[in-house]
Protein backbone atom coordinates (compact mmCIF):
# COMPACT_ATOMS: atom_id res chain seq x y z
CA UNK A 1 0.00 0.00 0.00
CA UNK A 2 0.96 3.59 -0.58
CA UNK A 3 2.26 5.06 2.67
CA UNK A 4 0.82 8.49 1.86
CA UNK A 5 -1.49 9.60 4.69
CA UNK A 6 -4.68 11.64 4.38
CA UNK A 7 -5.78 13.39 7.57
CA UNK A 8 -9.54 13.84 7.91
CA UNK A 9 -10.53 17.01 9.75
CA UNK A 10 -13.77 18.83 10.45
CA UNK A 11 -13.89 21.04 7.35
CA UNK A 12 -14.24 18.67 4.42
CA UNK A 13 -11.64 17.25 2.10
CA UNK A 14 -10.12 17.75 -1.36
CA UNK A 15 -10.47 15.98 -4.67
CA UNK A 16 -6.80 15.04 -4.48
CA UNK A 17 -7.37 13.30 -1.15
CA UNK A 18 -10.38 11.40 -2.49
CA UNK A 19 -8.32 10.07 -5.39
CA UNK A 20 -5.37 9.26 -3.11
CA UNK A 21 -7.60 7.08 -0.93
CA UNK A 22 -9.77 5.62 -3.69
CA UNK A 23 -7.07 4.83 -6.23
CA UNK A 24 -3.80 5.15 -4.33
CA UNK A 25 -4.68 3.25 -1.14
CA UNK A 26 -3.56 6.20 0.97
CA UNK A 27 -3.77 5.71 4.73
CA UNK A 28 -6.53 7.60 6.56
CA UNK A 29 -6.20 9.25 9.97
CA UNK A 30 -8.61 11.31 12.05
CA UNK A 31 -7.34 14.68 13.24
CA UNK A 32 -7.47 15.57 16.92
CA UNK A 33 -9.98 18.28 16.07
CA UNK A 34 -12.23 15.75 14.37
CA UNK A 35 -12.14 13.43 17.38
CA UNK A 36 -13.07 16.32 19.66
CA UNK A 37 -15.91 17.42 17.36
CA UNK A 38 -17.22 13.86 17.21
CA UNK A 39 -17.25 13.58 20.99
CA UNK A 40 -18.96 16.96 21.47
CA UNK A 41 -21.72 16.18 18.97
CA UNK A 42 -22.24 12.77 20.55
CA UNK A 43 -22.87 14.37 23.93
CA UNK A 44 -25.68 16.37 22.34
CA UNK A 45 -27.25 13.25 20.83
CA UNK A 46 -26.95 11.33 24.10
CA UNK A 47 -28.68 14.14 25.96
CA UNK A 48 -31.54 14.20 23.46
CA UNK A 49 -31.80 10.41 23.56
CA UNK A 50 -32.41 10.60 27.30
CA UNK A 51 -35.36 12.97 26.93
CA UNK A 52 -38.95 11.77 26.59
CA UNK A 53 -39.63 13.99 23.56
CA UNK A 54 -39.17 12.19 20.19
CA UNK A 55 -36.30 13.40 17.98
CA UNK A 56 -36.11 12.22 14.35
CA UNK A 57 -33.35 9.70 13.79
CA UNK A 58 -32.53 9.54 17.49
CA UNK A 59 -35.71 8.16 19.03
CA UNK A 60 -38.06 7.71 16.06
CA UNK A 61 -38.43 5.52 13.01
CA UNK A 62 -37.27 6.69 9.59
CA UNK A 63 -38.77 8.12 6.42
CA UNK A 64 -42.48 7.39 6.23
CA UNK A 65 -42.18 5.59 9.61
CA UNK A 66 -40.86 8.67 11.43
CA UNK A 67 -44.05 9.12 13.44
CA UNK A 68 -43.30 6.18 15.73
CA UNK A 69 -41.48 6.93 18.98
CA UNK A 70 -38.96 4.17 19.75
CA UNK A 71 -38.33 3.14 23.35
CA UNK A 72 -34.74 3.04 24.62
CA UNK A 73 -34.62 -0.77 24.80
CA UNK A 74 -35.30 -1.00 21.04
CA UNK A 75 -33.02 1.76 19.75
CA UNK A 76 -29.91 -0.37 19.19
CA UNK A 77 -32.07 -2.83 17.29
CA UNK A 78 -33.54 0.08 15.31
CA UNK A 79 -30.07 1.18 14.16
CA UNK A 80 -29.05 -2.37 13.21
CA UNK A 81 -32.32 -2.86 11.39
CA UNK A 82 -32.02 0.26 9.26
CA UNK A 83 -28.61 -0.89 8.02
CA UNK A 84 -29.73 -4.45 7.33
CA UNK A 85 -32.97 -3.49 5.61
CA UNK A 86 -31.43 -0.71 3.55
CA UNK A 87 -28.59 -2.97 2.32
CA UNK A 88 -30.88 -4.06 -0.50
CA UNK A 89 -28.69 -3.51 -3.55
CA UNK A 90 -28.81 -5.79 -6.58
CA UNK A 91 -26.82 -6.40 -9.72
CA UNK A 92 -23.07 -6.45 -10.47
CA UNK A 93 -20.50 -5.33 -7.94
CA UNK A 94 -19.41 -1.71 -7.97
CA UNK A 95 -15.71 -1.07 -8.62
CA UNK A 96 -13.30 -1.05 -5.67
CA UNK A 97 -12.23 2.57 -6.23
CA UNK A 98 -15.85 3.74 -6.12
CA UNK A 99 -16.51 1.93 -2.85
CA UNK A 100 -13.35 3.32 -1.27
CA UNK A 101 -14.33 6.84 -2.33
CA UNK A 102 -17.82 6.25 -0.94
CA UNK A 103 -16.48 5.12 2.45
CA UNK A 104 -13.92 7.89 2.67
CA UNK A 105 -16.44 10.61 1.85
CA UNK A 106 -18.88 9.27 4.42
CA UNK A 107 -16.07 9.41 6.97
CA UNK A 108 -15.44 13.02 5.90
CA UNK A 109 -19.01 13.98 6.84
CA UNK A 110 -18.98 11.92 10.04
CA UNK A 111 -15.75 13.67 11.11
CA UNK A 112 -17.38 17.09 10.67
CA UNK A 113 -19.05 16.77 14.07
CA UNK A 114 -22.49 17.37 12.57
CA UNK A 115 -23.72 13.75 12.64
CA UNK A 116 -23.57 12.69 16.30
CA UNK A 117 -21.59 9.52 15.56
CA UNK A 118 -19.21 8.37 18.30
CA UNK A 119 -15.44 8.72 17.70
CA UNK A 120 -14.96 4.93 17.88
CA UNK A 121 -17.33 4.41 14.95
CA UNK A 122 -15.39 6.91 12.85
CA UNK A 123 -12.15 5.22 13.82
CA UNK A 124 -13.52 1.86 12.71
CA UNK A 125 -14.39 3.39 9.34
CA UNK A 126 -10.78 4.52 9.00
CA UNK A 127 -9.50 1.12 10.14
CA UNK A 128 -11.53 -0.69 7.49
CA UNK A 129 -10.15 1.58 4.77
CA UNK A 130 -6.60 1.18 6.02
CA UNK A 131 -6.94 -2.61 6.11
CA UNK A 132 -7.89 -2.60 2.42
CA UNK A 133 -11.29 -4.15 3.17
CA UNK A 134 -13.87 -3.22 0.53
CA UNK A 135 -17.57 -3.88 1.16
CA UNK A 136 -19.50 -5.57 -1.64
CA UNK A 137 -21.72 -2.82 -3.07
CA UNK A 138 -24.14 -3.46 -5.91
CA UNK A 139 -24.96 -1.47 -9.03
CA UNK A 140 -28.64 -0.85 -8.30
CA UNK A 141 -30.30 0.49 -5.17
CA UNK A 142 -29.72 4.24 -4.98
CA UNK A 143 -32.19 6.89 -6.14
CA UNK A 144 -29.80 9.67 -5.16
CA UNK A 145 -32.09 11.04 -2.47
CA UNK A 146 -31.72 10.56 1.24
CA UNK A 147 -28.32 10.04 -0.27
CA UNK A 148 -26.94 6.83 -1.75
CA UNK A 149 -28.85 4.76 0.78
CA UNK A 150 -28.37 1.18 -0.42
CA UNK A 151 -24.66 1.53 -1.35
CA UNK A 152 -23.85 3.23 1.96
CA UNK A 153 -25.85 0.59 3.85
CA UNK A 154 -23.71 -2.18 2.39
CA UNK A 155 -20.65 -0.30 3.69
CA UNK A 156 -22.24 0.14 7.13
CA UNK A 157 -23.07 -3.56 7.17
CA UNK A 158 -19.36 -4.33 6.90
CA UNK A 159 -18.67 -2.10 9.93
CA UNK A 160 -21.13 -4.27 11.85
CA UNK A 161 -19.27 -7.42 10.75
CA UNK A 162 -22.12 -8.56 8.52
CA UNK A 163 -22.51 -9.17 4.80
CA UNK A 164 -19.64 -9.75 2.38
CA UNK A 165 -16.51 -7.76 1.64
CA UNK A 166 -13.38 -8.06 -0.45
CA UNK A 167 -10.08 -8.42 1.34
CA UNK A 168 -6.82 -6.78 0.26
CA UNK A 169 -5.99 -9.95 -1.67
CA UNK A 170 -9.11 -9.53 -3.82
CA UNK A 171 -10.98 -12.47 -2.27
CA UNK A 172 -14.60 -11.96 -1.19
CA UNK A 173 -15.28 -13.33 2.29
CA UNK A 174 -17.77 -12.76 5.11
CA UNK A 175 -17.09 -9.29 6.52
CA UNK A 176 -16.86 -10.60 10.08
CA UNK A 177 -13.99 -12.90 9.11
CA UNK A 178 -12.11 -10.06 7.41
CA UNK A 179 -12.54 -7.71 10.38
CA UNK A 180 -11.31 -10.41 12.77
CA UNK A 181 -8.30 -11.17 10.56
CA UNK A 182 -7.27 -7.51 10.81
CA UNK A 183 -7.99 -7.09 14.49
CA UNK A 184 -10.99 -4.82 13.94
CA UNK A 185 -13.92 -5.06 16.36
CA UNK A 186 -17.36 -4.74 14.72
CA UNK A 187 -19.31 -1.68 15.82
CA UNK A 188 -22.50 -1.85 17.88
CA UNK A 189 -24.54 1.07 16.63
CA UNK A 190 -26.32 3.42 19.00
CA UNK A 191 -28.90 6.17 18.56
CA UNK A 192 -28.69 7.97 15.21
CA UNK A 193 -25.52 6.18 14.10
CA UNK A 194 -27.14 3.79 11.63
CA UNK A 195 -28.94 6.66 9.96
CA UNK A 196 -25.81 8.84 9.92
CA UNK A 197 -23.85 6.16 8.06
CA UNK A 198 -26.39 5.98 5.24
CA UNK A 199 -27.56 9.50 4.51
CA UNK A 200 -25.21 11.15 2.02
CA UNK A 201 -24.32 11.88 -1.59
CA UNK A 202 -20.96 10.15 -1.17
CA UNK A 203 -21.20 7.60 -3.98
CA UNK A 204 -22.21 10.04 -6.67
CA UNK A 205 -19.69 12.60 -5.38
CA UNK A 206 -16.83 10.10 -5.40
CA UNK A 207 -17.62 9.14 -8.98
CA UNK A 208 -17.84 12.83 -9.95
CA UNK A 209 -14.40 13.53 -8.49
CA UNK A 210 -12.80 10.63 -10.33
CA UNK A 211 -14.60 11.42 -13.59
CA UNK A 212 -13.33 15.00 -13.45
CA UNK A 213 -9.75 13.82 -13.04
CA UNK A 214 -10.10 11.40 -15.95
CA UNK A 215 -11.85 13.90 -18.22
CA UNK A 216 -9.29 16.65 -17.63
CA UNK A 217 -6.60 14.30 -18.89
CA UNK A 218 -8.74 13.15 -21.82
CA UNK A 219 -9.52 16.70 -22.90
CA UNK A 220 -5.82 17.49 -23.20
CA UNK A 221 -5.31 14.27 -25.17
CA UNK A 222 -8.24 15.23 -27.40
CA UNK A 223 -6.67 18.62 -28.14
CA UNK A 224 -3.55 16.78 -29.26
CA UNK A 225 -5.38 14.29 -31.47
CA UNK A 226 -7.43 17.12 -33.01
CA UNK A 227 -4.18 18.88 -33.87
CA UNK A 228 -2.75 15.68 -35.37
CA UNK A 229 -5.85 15.25 -37.53
CA UNK A 230 -5.72 18.88 -38.66
CA UNK A 231 -2.11 18.32 -39.65
CA UNK A 232 -2.79 15.03 -41.44
CA UNK A 233 -5.62 16.70 -43.40
CA UNK A 234 -3.30 19.53 -44.46
CA UNK A 235 -5.53 21.97 -42.64
CA UNK A 236 -4.66 25.51 -41.66
CA UNK A 237 -3.54 26.41 -38.16
CA UNK A 238 -4.44 30.08 -38.76
CA UNK A 239 -7.82 29.47 -37.07
CA UNK A 240 -5.92 28.78 -33.84
CA UNK A 241 -4.43 32.28 -33.63
CA UNK A 242 -4.86 33.72 -30.13
CA UNK A 243 -6.30 36.99 -31.43
CA UNK A 244 -9.25 35.09 -32.91
CA UNK A 245 -10.06 33.42 -29.61
CA UNK A 246 -9.54 36.60 -27.61
CA UNK A 247 -12.61 38.14 -29.23
CA UNK A 248 -14.76 35.26 -27.95
CA UNK A 249 -13.21 34.91 -24.53
CA UNK A 250 -14.50 31.56 -23.31
CA UNK A 251 -11.56 30.35 -21.20
CA UNK A 252 -11.62 26.72 -22.32
CA UNK A 253 -11.70 27.66 -25.99
CA UNK A 254 -8.54 29.70 -25.62
CA UNK A 255 -6.80 26.87 -23.76
CA UNK A 256 -7.68 24.27 -26.40
CA UNK A 257 -6.61 26.54 -29.26
CA UNK A 258 -3.30 27.22 -27.53
CA UNK A 259 -2.71 23.51 -26.93
CA UNK A 260 -3.36 22.71 -30.58
CA UNK A 261 -1.20 25.58 -31.82
CA UNK A 262 1.74 24.44 -29.72
CA UNK A 263 1.42 20.86 -30.97
CA UNK A 264 1.45 22.11 -34.57
CA UNK A 265 4.41 24.49 -34.20
CA UNK A 266 6.96 23.88 -36.93
CA UNK A 267 4.73 21.63 -39.04
CA UNK A 268 5.47 21.27 -42.73
CA UNK A 269 1.96 19.98 -43.39
CA UNK A 270 -0.38 22.72 -42.17
CA UNK A 271 -1.52 25.00 -44.96
CA UNK A 272 0.28 22.90 -47.57
CA UNK A 273 -2.98 22.49 -49.48
CA UNK A 274 -2.90 26.20 -50.28
CA UNK A 275 -0.10 25.56 -52.79
CA UNK A 276 -1.94 23.09 -55.00
CA UNK A 277 -5.56 22.61 -53.91
CA UNK A 278 -6.78 25.73 -52.18
CA UNK A 279 -9.46 25.48 -49.51
CA UNK A 280 -11.03 28.62 -48.16
CA UNK A 281 -11.96 26.90 -44.90
CA UNK A 282 -11.55 23.53 -43.22
CA UNK A 283 -14.58 21.50 -42.19
CA UNK A 284 -16.22 22.29 -38.87
CA UNK A 285 -14.87 19.17 -37.17
CA UNK A 286 -11.36 20.52 -37.84
CA UNK A 287 -11.87 24.27 -37.68
CA UNK A 288 -14.18 24.30 -34.63
CA UNK A 289 -12.26 21.84 -32.46
CA UNK A 290 -11.21 24.56 -29.96
CA UNK A 291 -14.77 25.76 -29.62
CA UNK A 292 -16.19 22.30 -28.91
CA UNK A 293 -13.30 21.05 -26.79
CA UNK A 294 -13.22 24.38 -24.99
CA UNK A 295 -16.92 24.37 -24.15
CA UNK A 296 -16.39 20.97 -22.59
CA UNK A 297 -13.46 22.29 -20.59
CA UNK A 298 -15.60 25.11 -19.22
CA UNK A 299 -18.25 22.59 -18.21
CA UNK A 300 -15.57 20.61 -16.37
CA UNK A 301 -14.61 23.76 -14.51
CA UNK A 302 -18.20 24.35 -13.40
CA UNK A 303 -18.57 20.73 -12.33
CA UNK A 304 -15.36 21.12 -10.34
CA UNK A 305 -16.86 24.07 -8.48
CA UNK A 306 -19.89 21.96 -7.53
CA UNK A 307 -17.64 19.08 -6.47
CA UNK A 308 -15.54 21.37 -4.28
CA UNK A 309 -18.66 22.73 -2.57
CA UNK A 310 -19.91 19.20 -1.91
CA UNK A 311 -16.48 18.12 -0.64
CA UNK A 312 -16.70 20.95 1.90
CA UNK A 313 -20.21 19.90 2.97
CA UNK A 314 -21.54 17.81 5.84
CA UNK A 315 -24.48 15.91 4.36
CA UNK A 316 -26.74 14.16 6.86
CA UNK A 317 -30.28 14.27 8.20
CA UNK A 318 -30.86 15.26 10.91
CA UNK A 319 -27.72 17.29 11.62
CA UNK A 320 -26.20 18.46 14.88
CA UNK A 321 -25.74 22.24 14.81
CA UNK A 322 -23.09 24.14 16.81
CA UNK A 323 -25.76 25.61 19.13
CA UNK A 324 -26.84 22.12 20.18
CA UNK A 325 -29.95 21.82 18.04
CA UNK A 326 -30.57 18.65 16.05
CA UNK A 327 -32.55 19.64 12.97
CA UNK A 328 -34.05 17.82 10.01
CA UNK A 329 -33.11 19.14 6.57
CA UNK A 330 -32.98 18.27 2.89
CA UNK A 331 -29.25 18.56 2.25
CA UNK A 332 -29.03 14.89 1.30
CA UNK A 333 -30.82 15.59 -1.99
CA UNK A 334 -28.43 14.84 -4.82
CA UNK A 335 -29.68 17.39 -7.37
CA UNK A 336 -26.56 19.65 -7.43
CA UNK A 337 -24.28 16.67 -8.05
CA UNK A 338 -26.69 14.85 -10.36
CA UNK A 339 -27.00 17.81 -12.71
CA UNK A 340 -23.27 18.19 -13.30
CA UNK A 341 -22.83 14.43 -13.72
CA UNK A 342 -25.33 14.67 -16.55
CA UNK A 343 -23.70 17.80 -17.97
CA UNK A 344 -20.40 15.91 -18.18
CA UNK A 345 -22.00 13.00 -20.01
CA UNK A 346 -23.37 15.48 -22.56
CA UNK A 347 -20.06 17.21 -23.26
CA UNK A 348 -18.20 13.89 -23.34
CA UNK A 349 -20.65 12.66 -25.99
CA UNK A 350 -20.15 15.77 -28.08
CA UNK A 351 -16.39 15.51 -27.83
CA UNK A 352 -16.63 11.90 -28.95
CA UNK A 353 -18.89 12.93 -31.83
CA UNK A 354 -16.57 15.59 -33.26
CA UNK A 355 -13.58 13.29 -32.78
CA UNK A 356 -15.22 10.53 -34.82
CA UNK A 357 -16.03 12.99 -37.63
CA UNK A 358 -12.35 13.83 -38.04
CA UNK A 359 -11.44 10.14 -38.12
CA UNK A 360 -14.02 9.50 -40.83
CA UNK A 361 -12.61 12.40 -42.84
CA UNK A 362 -9.10 10.93 -42.62
CA UNK A 363 -10.37 7.64 -44.10
CA UNK A 364 -12.47 9.07 -46.95
CA UNK A 365 -10.37 9.55 -50.11
CA UNK A 366 -12.85 12.19 -51.31
CA UNK A 367 -12.24 14.40 -48.28
CA UNK A 368 -8.74 13.51 -47.04
CA UNK A 369 -6.81 15.55 -49.64
CA UNK A 370 -4.59 12.87 -51.06
CA UNK A 371 -4.55 10.12 -48.44
CA UNK A 372 -5.24 6.53 -49.57
CA UNK A 373 -8.76 5.13 -48.99
CA UNK A 374 -9.13 4.04 -45.36
CA UNK A 375 -5.39 4.65 -44.96
CA UNK A 376 -4.93 1.18 -46.46
CA UNK A 377 -1.67 -0.20 -47.83
CA UNK A 378 -3.35 -1.58 -50.96
CA UNK A 379 -6.96 -0.46 -50.96
CA UNK A 380 -9.25 -3.25 -52.10
CA UNK A 381 -6.87 -5.96 -51.02
CA UNK A 382 -6.55 -4.19 -47.67
CA UNK A 383 -9.45 -2.61 -45.77
CA UNK A 384 -7.17 -0.44 -43.66
CA UNK A 385 -8.94 1.29 -40.79
CA UNK A 386 -12.46 0.95 -42.19
CA UNK A 387 -13.77 -1.10 -39.26
CA UNK A 388 -11.80 0.85 -36.68
CA UNK A 389 -14.08 3.74 -37.63
CA UNK A 390 -17.11 1.47 -37.31
CA UNK A 391 -16.04 0.66 -33.77
CA UNK A 392 -15.53 4.35 -33.04
CA UNK A 393 -18.96 5.14 -34.49
CA UNK A 394 -20.59 2.45 -32.33
CA UNK A 395 -18.94 3.99 -29.27
CA UNK A 396 -20.18 7.45 -30.25
CA UNK A 397 -23.73 6.19 -30.64
CA UNK A 398 -23.53 4.62 -27.18
CA UNK A 399 -22.21 7.93 -25.81
CA UNK A 400 -25.26 9.73 -27.21
CA UNK A 401 -27.56 7.30 -25.40
CA UNK A 402 -25.58 7.78 -22.19
CA UNK A 403 -25.98 11.56 -22.56
CA UNK A 404 -29.72 11.33 -21.89
CA UNK A 405 -30.01 12.96 -18.44
CA UNK A 406 -30.78 10.74 -15.46
CA UNK A 407 -31.51 13.80 -13.34
CA UNK A 408 -34.52 14.74 -15.49
CA UNK A 409 -36.20 11.65 -14.10
CA UNK A 410 -37.72 11.07 -10.69
CA UNK A 411 -39.67 8.20 -9.15
CA UNK A 412 -41.51 8.39 -5.82
CA UNK A 413 -40.47 6.14 -2.94
CA UNK A 414 -41.07 5.55 0.78
CA UNK A 415 -44.85 5.75 0.59
CA UNK A 416 -44.62 9.18 -1.11
CA UNK A 417 -42.51 10.68 1.69
CA UNK A 418 -39.54 10.76 -0.68
CA UNK A 419 -41.56 11.90 -3.66
CA UNK A 420 -38.86 13.66 -5.68
CA UNK A 421 -35.44 12.05 -6.11
CA UNK A 422 -32.29 13.06 -7.99
CA UNK A 423 -31.20 9.81 -9.69
CA UNK A 424 -27.65 11.08 -9.17
CA UNK A 425 -26.20 7.62 -8.60
CA UNK A 426 -27.55 6.56 -12.01
CA UNK A 427 -26.07 9.69 -13.58
CA UNK A 428 -22.70 8.81 -12.07
CA UNK A 429 -22.80 5.19 -13.17
CA UNK A 430 -23.51 6.06 -16.81
CA UNK A 431 -20.87 8.79 -16.75
CA UNK A 432 -18.24 6.20 -15.81
CA UNK A 433 -19.15 4.24 -18.94
CA UNK A 434 -19.07 7.42 -21.00
CA UNK A 435 -15.58 8.29 -19.76
CA UNK A 436 -14.33 4.81 -20.67
CA UNK A 437 -15.85 5.09 -24.13
CA UNK A 438 -14.42 8.56 -24.70
CA UNK A 439 -10.91 7.26 -24.06
CA UNK A 440 -11.46 4.60 -26.72
CA UNK A 441 -12.80 7.15 -29.21
CA UNK A 442 -9.80 9.44 -28.71
CA UNK A 443 -7.50 6.43 -29.08
CA UNK A 444 -8.98 5.58 -32.49
CA UNK A 445 -8.41 9.13 -33.71
CA UNK A 446 -4.84 8.96 -32.44
CA UNK A 447 -4.32 5.68 -34.25
CA UNK A 448 -5.70 7.04 -37.53
CA UNK A 449 -4.05 10.46 -37.38
CA UNK A 450 -0.58 9.13 -36.62
CA UNK A 451 -0.83 6.64 -39.49
CA UNK A 452 -2.01 9.44 -41.81
CA UNK A 453 0.88 11.71 -40.78
CA UNK A 454 3.36 8.91 -41.48
CA UNK A 455 1.81 8.45 -44.91
CA UNK A 456 2.25 12.20 -45.50
CA UNK A 457 5.88 11.89 -44.48
CA UNK A 458 6.26 9.26 -47.19
CA UNK A 459 4.97 11.95 -49.58
CA UNK A 460 7.85 14.19 -48.52
CA UNK A 461 6.01 16.37 -45.97
CA UNK A 462 7.58 16.92 -42.53
CA UNK A 463 5.33 16.81 -39.45
CA UNK A 464 5.63 19.08 -36.44
CA UNK A 465 8.26 18.04 -33.86
CA UNK A 466 5.53 17.43 -31.29
CA UNK A 467 3.64 15.22 -33.73
CA UNK A 468 6.78 13.24 -34.42
CA UNK A 469 7.33 12.80 -30.69
CA UNK A 470 3.77 11.46 -30.29
CA UNK A 471 4.26 9.02 -33.17
CA UNK A 472 7.56 7.74 -31.80
CA UNK A 473 6.13 7.23 -28.31
CA UNK A 474 3.09 5.42 -29.69
CA UNK A 475 5.24 3.11 -31.79
CA UNK A 476 7.51 2.45 -28.81
CA UNK A 477 4.39 1.41 -26.89
CA UNK A 478 3.84 -1.39 -29.41
CA UNK A 479 1.25 0.29 -31.65
CA UNK A 480 2.30 -0.36 -35.24
CA UNK A 481 2.24 2.13 -38.08
CA UNK A 482 1.20 1.89 -41.75
CA UNK A 483 1.37 -1.47 -43.51
CA UNK A 484 -0.73 -4.35 -44.77
CA UNK A 485 -3.86 -5.38 -42.87
CA UNK A 486 -3.27 -7.11 -39.55
CA UNK A 487 -5.23 -8.11 -36.48
CA UNK A 488 -6.35 -4.60 -35.49
CA UNK A 489 -7.92 -5.05 -32.07
CA UNK A 490 -4.62 -5.36 -30.14
CA UNK A 491 -3.31 -2.15 -31.72
CA UNK A 492 -6.47 -0.28 -30.74
CA UNK A 493 -6.33 -1.65 -27.21
CA UNK A 494 -2.72 -0.55 -26.89
CA UNK A 495 -3.59 2.93 -28.19
CA UNK A 496 -6.41 3.08 -25.65
CA UNK A 497 -4.04 2.16 -22.81
CA UNK A 498 -1.57 4.75 -24.10
CA UNK A 499 -4.19 7.51 -23.92
CA UNK A 500 -5.64 6.45 -20.54
CA UNK A 501 -2.21 6.41 -18.93
CA UNK A 502 -1.54 10.00 -20.02
CA UNK A 503 1.33 8.90 -22.23
CA UNK A 504 0.22 10.97 -25.21
CA UNK A 505 0.39 14.17 -23.18
CA UNK A 506 3.69 13.08 -21.65
CA UNK A 507 5.14 12.41 -25.11
CA UNK A 508 4.47 15.87 -26.54
CA UNK A 509 5.07 18.09 -23.51
CA UNK A 510 8.89 17.92 -23.74
CA UNK A 511 8.42 19.66 -27.12
CA UNK A 512 5.42 21.90 -26.44
CA UNK A 513 5.95 22.70 -22.78
CA UNK A 514 3.15 21.96 -20.26
CA UNK A 515 -0.30 21.69 -21.82
CA UNK A 516 -3.46 22.54 -19.89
Amino acid sequence: MDMHTVVVGTSGTTAQDVIAVARGNARVELSAAAVSALAAAREIVDALAAKPEPVYGVSTGFGALASRHISQDLRAQLQRNIVRSHAAGMGPRVEREVVRALMFLRLKTVASGHTGVRPEVAQTMADVLNAGITPVVHEYGSLGCSGDLAPLSHCALTLMGEGDAEGPDGTVRPAGELLAAHGITPVELREKEGLALLNGTDGMLGMLVMALADLKSLYTSADITAALSLEALLGTDKVLAPELHAIRPHPGQGVSADNMLRVLAGSGLTGHHQDDAPRVQDAYSVRCAPQVNGAGRDTLDYAGIVADRELASAVDNPVVLPDGRVESNGNFHGAPVAYVLDFLAIVAADLGSITERRTDRLLDKNRSHGLPPFLAEDAGVDSGLMIAQYTQAALVSEMKRLAVPASADSIPSSAMQEDHVSMGWSAARKLRTAVDNLARIVAVELYAATRAIELRAAQGLTPAPASQAAIEALRAAGVEGPGPDRFLSPDLAAADAFVRAGKLVAAVEPVTGPLL
